[in-house]
């Protein structure tokens, strides 16, 4: 079996288009989340949602192409190109079958079919595009992906919805352990700001209204949440056998140490009470890295800012951990960007990675009162500098999935 190492990373975010604007976010505490721009909210309840602004494609595609993919797509084309660039990766004829991807949306290209319907009933079917067809599919960007950058070799979409971008990296961590290739592009891109996506999530009393303040909306664990915000964007993760990138010299950020995935059987929406999935997906996780649970220093928890979520997330740790619960560092991410569906667990992923590179936690913002069904370090408000040998990233989705991915510091 091969060990599985980072050596790039890529990211485009509500509150930076690059790794290193993100996580300088993540640092200062900033939000992204603001006033839709995307559409008219009037008759909107909730009128926020955490929107990438002033992106831009760049040399990435030609815009002929570019007229045909959804925007989703687009943000996982710019996040895999800083990815590449990072990890000083060229794919060509030499290596193009031995570069695969595995790269998922819980929403696949929503946007593009939404406006097609439209042409549909304006101009009538004859106007209808031709390719919307294999651009709005979920295994659109992964198959845009390959045709870009060349990469030949296996290729798949994951659609588990919020679990996505964990369980991308996952199953690319394992199609490199079981030696089908050395190197892998995963990760998850999401772009459904989109006036129905936001009616039901509404009509789901998912989200929060936070209109008066949108920056404090998203408060994961703090007493007074009462809802998500939605958000898009896209993570992308260059995953290399250690052979492989040993071999070309490459920098290693960190190695993936375990993997595990499960599902709660209980419901469509709603978390299974306890946590129970998430125990079993964090302890499957713990067993495939062969490390106990005392050595791991950080989670990035789901902690989507919902009243179930967060107490049932707090407990399943809490099961999981034992009394080295209370010694972890706990933040969510999401406290900053909001809930970027199928790109979370890339992100989310891609912040345990910089923690464990840069010996500093990244905060839960927008925490002021503490809920006694809560009572875990959540790292409030400001980032903490310490070692992180160890960090977990948590992601439950609707439809009962779940994802955990370990990663710990590289050690030869």
């Amino acid at each position: 079996m091969h060990r599985v190492v980072v050596t790039g990373l890529g990211a485009v975010t509500p509150v930076g288009k690059s790794v290193a604007a993100t996580w300088q976010a993540f640092l200062a505490g900033h939000s992204g989340i603001d006033r839709i721009t995307r559409f008219d909210t009037a008759d909107f309840d909730v009128k926020i949602a955490g929107e990438v602004k002033d992106f831009s494609l760049g040399d990435v595609v030609g815009s002929k192409e570019a007229r045909h993919l959804d925007l989703g797509t687009q943000y996982g084309l710019v996040a895999t190109q800083e990815a590449l660039t990072d990890a000083a990766l060229k794919i060509d004829d030499g290596n193009a079958e031995q570069v695969g991807i595995i790269f998922g949306s819980a929403g696949g290209g929503l946007g593009l079919l939404l406006r097609q319907q439209q042409v549909l009933q304006e101009r009538g079917s004859s106007r209808v595009s031709p390719m919307f067809l294999p651009y709005f599919l979920a295994d659109s960007t992964s198959g845009v992906l390959a045709m870009t950058f060349g990469a030949s070799g296996p290729n798949m979409a994951v659609v588990s919805a919020c679990a996505t971008g964990g369980h991308a990296l996952g199953e690319a961590a394992e199609t490199i352990r079981r030696g089908d290739v050395p190197i892998m592009i995963a990760g998850g891109a999401e772009a459904v700001i989109l006036p129905v996506v936001m009616a039901g999530f509404i009509n789901m009393r998912a989200l929060v209204n936070g209109n008066d303040n949108p920056s404090a909306a998203s408060r994961p664990f703090d007493r007074d949440r009462a809802g998500f915000v939605l958000a898009e964007g896209a993570g992308a993760v260059i995953l290399e056998s250690l052979d492989h990138a040993r071999e070309r010299g490459a920098r290693i950020y960190a190695e993936v140490a375990g993997y595990g995935s499960s599902n709660d059987a209980y419901h469509m929406a709603a978390p299974r009470e306890w946590g129970k999935g998430a125990v079993q997906c964090m302890r499957m996780a713990l067993r495939k890295s062969a490390l106990a649970p005392e050595t791991v220093d950080y989670v990035n928890a789901h902690g989507t800012s919902t009243p179930l979520n967060d107490k049932y997330e707090t407990a399943a740790i809490k099961e999981v951990f034992g009394r080295h619960a209370y010694k972890l560092s706990v933040s969510s991410t999401k406290s900053m960007v909001g809930h970027m569906m199928g790109a979370a667990g890339a992100i989310e992923s891609i912040a345990c990675i910089k923690a464990i590179d840069e010996a500093t936690v990244p905060p839960t913002i927008n925490y002021e009162t503490p809920d006694p069904e809560c009572d875990l370090d959540y790292t409030p408000n400001q980032p903490r500098h310490r070692p992180v040998r160890v960090a977990m990233t948590n992601s439950f989705g609707l439809g009962g999935h779940n994802s955990c991915v370990i990663f710990q510091k590289f050690e030869p």
